[in-house]
């Protein structure tokens, strides 16, 4: 896993930074990712690549993940002060590890983006009809939001198969949808000259927050002080980045090759409906949308106990 020090070596140099570092007394703390640079992270790498955790006294750590990394598991177990989860995840923690809980902080994402993406050919007008095609549909099959799904359609008459990444499948098949993110998927299949529809997955009912940060209930406790420097400081990182992404997608393109510096900027336009509510403050979260997620948990039976939503997030 690779660990980037965004304060930054790469870009500024090791001794300005170390000097910086040393004169503000700041803390030193690990933020784990659960994906690699991609604007869903650019309030996160806004506020260190542009000294924003610094100013208030945190020296931070940016490891980025990969598929299947396990940040929730990461921050339960005490290998990492702060991680990037979603709200589902939070959940089914505190069913499964409730003596170490993980606790949302700032959630990024108001809307969810997560999406299943067609071929506009189809003429799919609904997430009904898709699963209720005969075509092929790729999705993790333990997803909470596809048993959500099912559950509200029905067994799906499309053939499920796994969801491999990419989208490299649903190029050469036009009978061929998959699970996504809006700012993503839909962008690399457009490059490759398909046609696509999406389908957010939260105008069907099932919109818990996305890319949420959060922090073991154990270090909220004994360092509430670090805990809310850590929130101010991303949320001013995310107010920065989304009046004006440029710079940081430039810095986030160097360290992800996968994309260019293009798609990122169309990402970063793509989601801020999905991030910024009007009369709301960033990364705010309510009881309302914990309590009805914990009750869909339980629908789907991903979770036994119910854990409340006090315990699920601080606000």
């Amino acid at each position: 896993m690779k660990t980037l020090l965004l304060t930054s070596l790469i870009f500024w140099g090791a001794s300005s930074f170390a000097a910086e570092t040393k004169s503000t007394a700041a803390t030193d703390v690990t933020l784990a990712l659960n994906w690699k640079p991609e604007p869903e992270f650019g309030g996160f790498y806004e506020a260190a690549t542009q000294r924003i955790y610094i100013k208030h006294g945190i020296s931070i750590s940016i490891q980025e993940g990969g598929s299947g990394t396990p940040t929730v598991q990461m921050l339960a177990n005490g290998k990492v002060d702060f991680a990037i989860v979603s709200a589902d995840e939070i959940v089914i923690s505190q069913d499964r590890n409730p003596k170490n809980k993980v606790v949302g902080l700032f959630a990024v994402y108001q809307t969810a983006p997560y999406i299943i993406m067609t071929h506009a050919e189809n003429n799919f007008k609904s997430l009904k009809e898709v699963y209720g095609s005969e075509g092929t549909l790729a999705v993790q099959a333990g997803l909470p939001y596809h048993q959500y799904l099912v559950q509200k359609f029905g067994k799906p008459k499309a053939n499920v198969v796994p969801y491999l990444g990419g989208v490299s499948n649903f190029l050469s098949d036009k009978k061929f949808s998959q699970q996504g993110f809006i700012t993503t998927e839909p962008l690399a299949a457009e490059k490759g000259g398909a046609k696509i529809k999406s389908f957010l997955v939260s105008d069907e009912g099932f919109n818990p927050y996305v890319v949420v940060l959060a922090a073991r209930e154990e270090t909220i406790k004994k360092n509430p002080e670090l805990v809310k420097k850590m929130v101010e400081a991303t949320r001013e990182g995310w107010a920065n980045y989304l009046k004006d992404p440029a710079k940081t997608n430039q810095i986030m393109a160097k360290m992800n090759k996968a994309l260019d510096l293009e798609t990122f900027n169309k990402a970063a336009q793509i989601q801020q409906p999905l991030i910024e509510v009007k009369g709301q403050v960033l990364g705010s979260m309510t009881t309302e949308r914990w309590e009805t997620l914990v009750k869909q948990m339980k629908e789907l039976k991903q979770i036994k106990s119910t854990p409340a939503a006090k315990d699920l997030f601080r606000p």
